[in-house]
């Protein structure tokens, strides 16, 4: 369990350290990225089992982050978890992510969501 990795693509620092915390506890190793120029670099090396994506970021938004892993072949296992205060702009994304999470999200459902997620994904149901 402690070889699985997260990447939070969050500019918000208090929430990024939340959703690391939260993250964490679930056994991931975890990398917080704070706008989306970074995030890009870091996905094009990289191939973290979730990621979690703030909508809104500095440069590059968090749209434009999600078409860009959901185009490459390396992360087509990787698990994107939006993480958002604005539900229009995730409606608009349709089925791209694996979950939406309306902000505020606590530390107990981002952990338990996470976890499951990833665990589904490996087992194939």
């Amino acid at each position: 369990m402690g070889d699985r990795s997260a990447l939070i693509i969050e500019d918000d620092s208090d929430l990024a350290f939340i959703f690391a915390q939260a993250l964490e506890a679930a056994g991931f190793a975890t990398g917080i990225i704070q706008d989306g120029d970074h995030a890009l670099a870091r996905l094009a090396v990289a191939t973290p089992d979730v990621v979690v994506l703030d909508l809104h970021l500095s440069h590059v938004s968090g749209a434009d982050i999600l078409r860009q892993i959901r185009a490459d072949e390396r992360l087509t296992q990787t698990r994107v978890i939006v993480a958002t205060a604005d539900p229009r702009m995730a409606d608009m994304l349709q089925d791209q992510p694996d979950l939406v999470l309306l902000k505020p999200i606590s530390f107990s459902q981002l952990r338990d969501l996470a976890a499951r997620l990833v665990s589904t994904a490996s087992t194939g149901k």
